[in-house]
């Protein structure tokens, strides 16, 4: 098959996610297995126009602002007359309305919706785009075939309107062999790990005030946030103001390799997130042996069991995130137990299995087609 996937980024980009993870994983597989795979995405400072990664063309165009005004336009004028098959729409961020436009048939990925959560993460008048888009996602995409990473964001989908009928749920794989447990690792001090991309709805100011409460009369625990977005500044003010200073250690974005070092030697991740699509990162904490503790949210309600494999917490109560990390911090026996059943469930989830799905996903579609 010939595919050209839509996505606003690749995951060489400074501000890749969750999503780009999916994307390359899933589709670098499909590369690798003889397929043809180019990605449309917006360009950054320092990247290439055009670029190979994981067998995927990679072409970047546009700029960031605009690239879903500009995606159509640059599918006519460079993509249009080449053969390809099938489009693949990642909805991310804002959708492309691909099967509006596109002369081929479409999927459509959904990771996950924002919701209300957008009107918290910008300014009005985007967050109001983003917000109505979604509102239109039937009339965008009619009969479009949807993936969506976990049932919470396929429960989203059908509330929005898209037929049940049309939506697959494709989780997130785990590489098991690259995210290993490593006891000897793990840190003396309780060490709370926060990963991936610093926006406001992730919502760490939880994190560093449940942090300030149990610093009374835990004296060595200590946070890690790596990861970078624009909300770092706010949340480096935050802790300063809360005396968190020598407590809390930014690393910024880290590499893959530093990501699961940090994984082996915490003590626990957390996921304070309002919303997730589904939260890999969990997974590949449980992978290396060490729990979670995340919000009791649409899709980390999945990723997580509770009481199996970490702790939730309502989101954005503080008192009740003091609770729970303080349970899974001082008491050893349930970090044991969490820990051993964490790896198992891990194993459930391969990319081998959803890159599978996906292949037949997308050859059902074009053979639908014609």
């Amino acid at each position: 098959m010939r595919l050209l996937v839509l996505n606003w980024f690749d995951r060489a980009h400074p501000l890749a996610g969750g999503a780009e993870v999916f994307l390359h994983e899933i589709f670098g597989r499909l590369a690798r297995a003889g397929n043809e795979v180019t990605l449309l995405c917006c360009p950054f400072r320092g990247g290439s126009r055009d670029a190979e990664l994981d067998g995927i063309h990679v072409r970047r165009r546009g700029d960031f602002w605009t690239f879903q005004v500009q995606a159509p336009l640059i599918y006519w004028r460079e993509f249009a007359r080449q053969p390809f098959d099938l489009v693949v729409d990642f909805t991310n961020k804002v959708p492309f309305a691909a099967p509006w436009w596109s002369r081929r048939p479409v999927v459509a990925v959904a990771h996950h919706l924002f919701g209300r959560t957008i009107f918290a993460e910008t300014t009005p008048l985007p967050a109001l785009y983003v917000y109505a888009l979604e509102r239109l996602l039937p009339a965008l995409y009619r009969q479009t075939p949807f993936v969506a990473v976990s049932e919470s964001t396929r429960r989203d989908l059908i509330r929005r309107g898209i037929d049940s009928a049309i939506i697959e749920v494709i989780h997130n794989g785990v590489d098991t062999e690259r995210f290993t447990p490593q006891p000897a690792a793990r840190e003396e001090r309780p060490t709370i790990l926060c990963l991936g991309r610093v926006r406001r709805y992730k919502q760490l100011d939880v994190l560093l005030r449940a942090l300030h409460r149990l610093a009374v009369d835990m004296s060595d625990v200590q946070l890690w946030i790596a990861g970078d977005g624009r909300d770092l500044p706010r949340l480096r003010r935050l802790a300063i103001d809360l005396g968190l200073g020598d407590r809390v250690t930014f690393f910024g974005r880290v590499s893959e390799s530093d990501k699961i070092e940090l994984l082996r030697r915490a003590t626990l991740l957390a996921q304070p997130s309002s919303k997730e699509g589904w939260g890999l990162t969990v997974l590949e904490a449980n992978a290396c042996g060490t729990p979670a503790v995340a919000s009791a949210v649409p899709g980390l309600r999945e990723s997580v069991r509770d009481g199996v494999t970490g702790l939730l917490a309502p989101s954005g109560d503080v008192g009740a995130w003091v609770g729970q990390l303080r349970r899974l911090l001082t008491d050893r026996t349930l970090h044991a137990r969490l820990a051993a059943a964490g790896r198992p469930w891990a194993e459930q989830f391969s990319w081998e299995a959803a890159a599978a799905a996906m292949t037949t996903l997308c050859r059902d579609t074009v053979a639908e087609s014609r």
